[in-house]
Formats: structure tokens, sequence, C-alpha cells
């Protein structure tokens, strides 16, 4: 009977022993496993049915986590990668959303309305950068009939975005109507030249304005003398002059003598 028990606490303290040791060898496996995975990290899918070309927000989003090992490129991990974009494929739950399905989210003024880029190369040039919202006017130059001529093609058109800074500017995005992006792009294919000024808008224009009302009304204030009316001027002033100047009474004593010495003079001659 002992030495039954005894067997059977030595099977228990071998079984005991075995398991720990196959418990620390998963162990062990799975660290290294998860040292080959990388860890987990977390990626956007999408938390319900999502139409193509839906602008996404915060509550169409939800986090998944993934091993670290099956991260690639496309998964996004920060929500503001994803948030002011839309996805050109329909999204059903769970799916997830990788950075090759979005696009940015194109805010025309109205749906009718085309984006059409124009870009500098040696035929299309630029006098000033241009940034979005700004307003440009596009004046091309071609041959019709063997004649070259130079026209205003399009007058204050919208600028929706403007790629580059500074030296490193590259273009523009305008909006015009679907009539008007055909006519454009024609005019970019065979066009001779194309030059993009930027245009006046706004406040600046309404100052020019007031400066030119303030002109004129200063131009219609300001009276214009003619020469009669300068020729009388000056003789009323020259008049008033000398009627401001003293009288020297030496001079005075001297030109009345004058007229009696030429009397005496005169009675002299008759005498003799």
């Amino acid at each position: 009977m002992l030495e039954a028990k005894r067997r059977a606490a030595i099977f228990l303290l071998l079984a005991f022993i075995l398991a720990a040791v196959a418990g620390y060898l998963v162990l062990e496996k799975v660290k290294q496993l998860n040292a080959e995975l990388g860890g987990m990290v977390e990626i956007y899918v999408s938390n319900g049915d999502i139409p193509a070309r839906t602008l996404l927000h915060s509550s169409q989003l939800t986090k998944m986590e993934i091993p670290q090992k099956f991260l690639t490129a496309s998964h996004i991990t920060d929500e503001n990668d994803i948030l002011g974009q839309v996805s050109v494929v329909p999204l059903k739950e769970g799916d997830i959303i990788t950075d090759n399905m979005l696009k940015n989210y194109s805010n025309l003024q109205n749906e009718n309305n085309r984006l059409v880029a124009l870009y500098r190369t040696d035929k299309i040039q630029f006098d000033q950068e241009i940034a979005a919202l700004d307003r440009v006017d596009i004046i091309v130059s071609i041959e019709e009939e063997g004649k070259k001529n130079t026209e205003l093609f399009m007058k204050d058109v919208a600028v929706a975005f403007a790629q580059g800074t500074g030296e490193n500017f590259a273009g523009i995005g305008v909006e015009v109507s679907s009539e008007a992006a055909t006519k454009l792009i024609h005019m970019q294919n065979y066009a001779e030249y194309i030059r993009v000024l930027k245009a006046n808008v706004g406040q600046d224009v309404e100052i020019s304005e007031e400066q030119q009302k303030s002109a004129e009304e200063v131009k219609e204030e300001t009276p214009i003398s003619t020469p009669a009316d300068s020729t009388e001027t000056e003789t009323e002033t020259k008049t008033e002059t000398q009627a401001e100047q003293p009288t020297d009474p030496a001079t005075e004593t001297n030109t009345e003598e004058a007229p009696a010495s030429n009397t005496n003079a005169e009675s002299s001659e008759g005498n003799s």
C-alpha cells in the first residue's frame, strides 16, 4: 500500500515537472514568434457600410490589431491620413482601409465644374507665384490662317489648388465648366504659347476704384486758369505792388524840379 502511494507520488511529481518544462518551451516559442512578428499594431477599418466617394469622418472608422510583420506601406495607422479623404470603392463593415483606396476630396463650387491642371512648361508661363483661391487670366497666342494673334482666352478663373512654392512652384489647377474645360485642354495641346496672369480680386479692386473716384473729385474741384485770366492777374499784382511801395521824398523833389528847370531853359532860348 505504501509502495503504491510512493509510486503515485513519483508519477505526479514527474508529470508536474514535465508539464512545467512543456509550458516553458511553449512560452519561449510564443516569445520567439512574437519577436518574429514584431508585436501588434493598430490599423483602421470601416465601422459600417460606406458608399464610394463619401467624405470620411471619425465616426465611420474603427481600429483593429495586426502583427507588425504583416504591416505594409498601404496600411494606415494615423487617423489624420484618412480624415478629409474619400474612398474610390464602396466599403463594407470591417473592411481594411488602405492608402490606395483613398483620394483627396475635391471641393468644387459646382458639380458641373471640372478641375484642369496647368503645369509650368516651355509653352506655359506664370508671371507670378499663384496660391489656392486666387483668380487668374489666361492669355493665349495662336496662329489662324497664317496670322499670329494673342488674345484673352479666359478671364477671372478660380484657382482650386497650387502645387509648390517659390522656386519649386510647378503649376495650378483651375476650376472651369465642363465646356470650358474642353476648350482649355485644346489650347494646352495646340496653342503656341499660354501665359497665366494673376488677377486682382476683392478689396484691391475696391480700393483702386475709391482712389480713382477721389482723384476725379479733386480734379473737378481744382480751377483751370486761362491765358486771359493769368494776364489780368499779373496786371492786378503789378498795380498792387506799385501802390504798396514807399515813395522817396528826394525822388519826388527832383521830379518836381525837373519841369521848372526845363521851363527856365525854354525862356532863355526865347530871349536870345
